[in-house]
């Protein structure tokens, strides 16, 4: 496509636009579970009008844009107050990526400048998000990967035993992504304190869900920063505070820590420049949609969100549980799991599911399954497992695929050269567009 000769009126392009999204995933009727975190139709258009008000503001200049720079902070103030500690500091981010890849960021450069390690290394479990795999590629730090006990949580020996002198960084979740437990937190504090280390709890999936799970008098491990020896914390706003997109955060203990996060340089022509986060120019519209998002939900109405939320997770997973040949794996901490099926190809059934209209995710290294409720799935368990249970008597009855997306998936998850899934990798997203 080339631009244009001439332009066309805008009701065109919202007609074009809506032909496009005609075949996309029905996120409002709850059919996908994760990429969109749907709070209801009401606060839909509360962040539509937020995000609208502040659509040209930059928050690359706080002093031009003062009222960018107090919602931020009432933002910032609220979420370190949900994590147990109202007294943290730190940034607000364009997603859980960014979150991540400034934490990593921060504790290599607080290494060097308190340690003088110039080969930094960080340990991983090895079910933490991809994100801070490509923090090590673009910052240097090599990842030491520890493996996860038979409960999917990290194996808090193997890490301690990972640590080098150039250790800058141990990092837990919470939860983890593919079954939803929560890392034992505590216990890898601990050892992060007790050998002078930094500790970074990764809540990007759960920080806006776990502390109102806690309310709700459910179990939990201890997760945030009120846990003695952790020094950093990452929370997406946009996914379980029902935030519009491009809404994360990153919180630090001390001021002095977040300090190495930030980027200065004092010799430009152009005049003095200081960035705290990766991006320049900082969009206005997801600060203000936080803003309103958090002050129009409240307590009351995250705690209404998570008790829904819950209530659907328990029924899915004991009715997949008593599915037969079926089982959720390990014991999730909130509303995250996997699940897989002992006597058909998991990922046949997937794609039977796919479907049947149910965007689910796969998971690999055990092959499994993959959901993520929330509050939009309240009312849906019954359907969601009457045709779950029909896909897998269809896997059942087609046996293992040999062909499609499920006969690809479960090569690609048993490859033991890893290098021959990382050029199909490569080739599938290079193939995607231009």
């Amino acid at each position: 496509m080339k631009l244009p000769e001439s332009g066309v009126s805008p009701a065109s392009v919202l007609d074009a636009l809506e032909r496009l999204r005609s075949h996309d995933a029905r996120w409002r009727d709850g059919r996908t579970f994760s990429l969109v975190y749907y709070g209801g139709d009401e606060l839909l258009t509360l962040l539509h009008d937020a995000y609208g008000k502040f659509f040209s503001e930059n928050a690359l200049n706080p002093m031009a844009f003062p009222s960018l720079r107090r919602m931020e902070t009432d933002v910032l103030s609220m979420v370190a107050h949900l994590l147990g500690d109202g007294e943290a500091v730190g940034s607000m981010t364009t997603g859980g990526t960014e979150s991540i890849l400034l934490a990593v960021k921060t504790a290599r450069d607080f290494a060097a400048a308190t340690r003088g390690v110039t080969a930094p290394e960080m340990i991983l479990p090895e079910t933490v998000h991809p994100a801070f795999h490509k923090a090590a590629h673009y910052f240097g730090v090599r990842a030491r990967v520890i493996p996860v006990g038979p409960d999917f949580r990290a194996d808090v020996p193997a890490m301690a035993a990972a640590i080098t002198e150039n250790t800058v960084l141990l990092v837990g979740s919470a939860p983890s992504f593919p079954q939803g437990v929560v890392d034992p937190i505590s216990e890898i504090a601990a050892l992060a304190s007790d050998r002078g280390l930094l500790c970074h709890v990764d809540a990007c999936l759960g920080g806006m869900l776990l502390p109102f799970v806690r309310k709700l008098g459910r179990p939990l491990p201890p997760f945030d920063l009120s846990v003695p020896g952790v020094t950093s914390i990452s929370c997406d706003l946009h996914k379980y505070g029902y935030c519009a997109k491009g809404a994360s955060t990153v919180l630090y203990k001390t001021r002095a820590l977040r300090r190495h996060q930030f980027v200065v340089y004092t010799d430009w022509s152009g005049g003095l420049y200081g960035s705290p986060s990766m991006a320049g120019t900082r969009a206005g519209g997801p600060i203000a949609a936080a803003w309103a998002a958090m002050h129009y939900l409240g307590e009351q109405g995250y705690l209404e969100m998570a008790r829904r939320t819950l209530e659907t997770t328990d029924a899915l997973v004991a009715g997949i549980d008593a599915m037969p040949g079926c089982h959720v794996q390990g014991r999730p901490d909130m509303s995250v799991f996997g699940f897989t099926t002992e006597d058909a190809d998991v990922y046949r059934v997937g794609d039977e599911m796919d479907a049947r209209g149910w965007h689910l995710d796969r998971l690999q290294r055990p092959p499994a399954l993959h959901m993520m409720i929330t509050a939009a799935h309240a009312g849906l368990a019954p359907r969601i497992l009457e045709d779950l249970a029909a896909a897998v008597e269809a896997a059942r009855a087609l046996g293992p695929a040999t062909s499609g997306a499920a006969a690809m998936y479960g090569m690609m998850g048993s490859l033991p050269d890893r290098t021959m899934v990382r050029e199909f990798v490569l080739d599938f997203m290079d193939g995607l567009d231009r």
